[in-house]
């Protein structure tokens, strides 16, 4: 068998749990969990469940509760209430060395005095693993990450992109059931961040192996992950693939979290069971009923709301190009135009309201100033009674 490989059953089961086909299992359940330090209460009440094989990723602003998360799956803290289950074993009162699993920091907490291969040796032979079998593994691991032909070299001599890379190395050496990345890309440059991401991506999936994720970069968060943890304030708003996450989120911190969005304040003048018909400033616009955020049955005549709205759900045209286009449309002043290489970023002045759109089409007549159209479909924006 493949050194740092599962077998064929254990990948198998990957592919499954993944893609929400056959097996269910969860390597990590944290059930009821509750964490205070002084008056602060950091997690209030949590349950998550970790697939088997997934790569999932807490994602949430600093202080909402995701590290710590990290730390009571490691072992690092210990709940105040609530249970840890690693692999259906209750693990609560476990110590950190006998959960087995590799754990990746943002500071790539390597022993300086040692070198590549000694600091991925550490971990084996507290293991009591054979040198010879050390070897293999140790090279099978350097491999991995692409850092064959560096075992001599000290981490001083070594980029920030190359620790990282031994760090997680030597996680991954030891053949960890389960694999903690605690925002293990943040000291990095937005080139070697991409470059990296995308390595632990294969590398995941290449070996299995349960992955948990933290990181405060939606990016990150979005284009590594199987499912996304959105957390705030020591709570969970929404767990789901990324693509749900961004297109369907299901409370207003999500939508205003993850990407940028546009908020338009108004008025209910009118609702049937479709459609709501808001009232922004002296123009109406339309909602769909199913994109109202609780019970559109609460909603009523006269009701302030807030409508959210994604910079690239955004349509612009000229003055004569509305023709029988289904979109609401309204008019509009261009305040600002940013060119972006792919797209454009045009600001624009709505019933006093400044609101940002991201297109690709662009109309060369177009400048500051200029009077144009911008439209939305009414199945593209989110109403939150205020």
């Amino acid at each position: 068998m493949e050194v740092l490989k599962k077998d064929v059953e254990i990948n198998r089961q990957h592919l499954e749990a993944v893609q929400g086909v056959g097996s269910n299992k969860n390597d990590v359940e944290i059930k009821g969990a509750f964490k205070q330090f002084g008056a602060n209460v950091v997690l209030n009440g949590i349950d998550l469940e970790v697939k088997q094989g997934e790569l999932l990723t807490l994602l949430g602003p600093s202080g909402c509760g995701k590290s710590t998360t990290l730390n009571l799956i490691a072992g690092f803290l210990d709940p105040d209430r609530g249970e840890v289950h690693i692999k259906g074993n209750n693990v609560t009162k476990v110590p950190p060395y006998k959960r087995d699993l590799g754990m990746v920091f943002q500071t790539y907490s390597l022993f300086p005095h040692m070198t590549v291969y000694e600091n991925l040796s550490f971990g084996l032979k507290l293991r009591k693993v054979g040198k010879a079998e050390q070897k293999k593994k140790i090279s099978k691991a350097l491999e991995l990450v692409k850092m064959s032909g560096l075992e001599n070299r000290y981490p001083r001599e070594l980029s920030g992109g190359q620790r990282q890379r031994v760090a997680i190395s030597r996680a991954l050496v030891v053949e960890p059931e389960l694999l903690l990345l605690d925002e293990p890309l943040s000291n990095l440059d937005a080139k070697l961040r991409h470059e990296l991401r995308a390595e632990i991506k294969r590398l995941q999936k290449e070996i299995g192996v349960t992955t948990i994720f933290v990181t405060h970069d939606q990016e990150e968060a979005l284009s590594m992950s199987d499912r996304v943890v959105v957390m705030n304030a020591g709570k969970i708003e929404q767990i789901s693939t990324p693509t749900e996450i961004y297109n369907h989120p299901k409370t207003e911190f999500v939508f205003q979290f993850i990407g940028k969005s546009n908020c338009f304040e108004g008025n209910v003048s009118a609702v049937d069971k479709r459609k709501v018909a808001v009232k922004i400033g002296s123009d109406i616009t339309h909602v769909d009923t199913n994109n109202v955020m609780g019970n559109e049955s609460d909603l009523k005549t006269g009701d302030e709301v807030k409508l959210y709205i994604r910079p690239e759900k955004l349509q612009v045209v000229s003055l004569d190009e509305k023709s029988s286009s289904p979109l609401d449309f309204h008019r509009a002043k261009i305040s600002q135009m940013n060119y972006l290489g792919t797209s454009w970023e045009i600001n624009v002045l709505l019933q006093g309201k400044s609101i940002q759109v991201l297109t690709s089409a662009f109309d060369s007549s177009w400048q500051n100033g200029s009077e144009v159209l911008i439209g939305w479909s009414p199945s593209e924006v989110m109403l939150v009674k205020k």
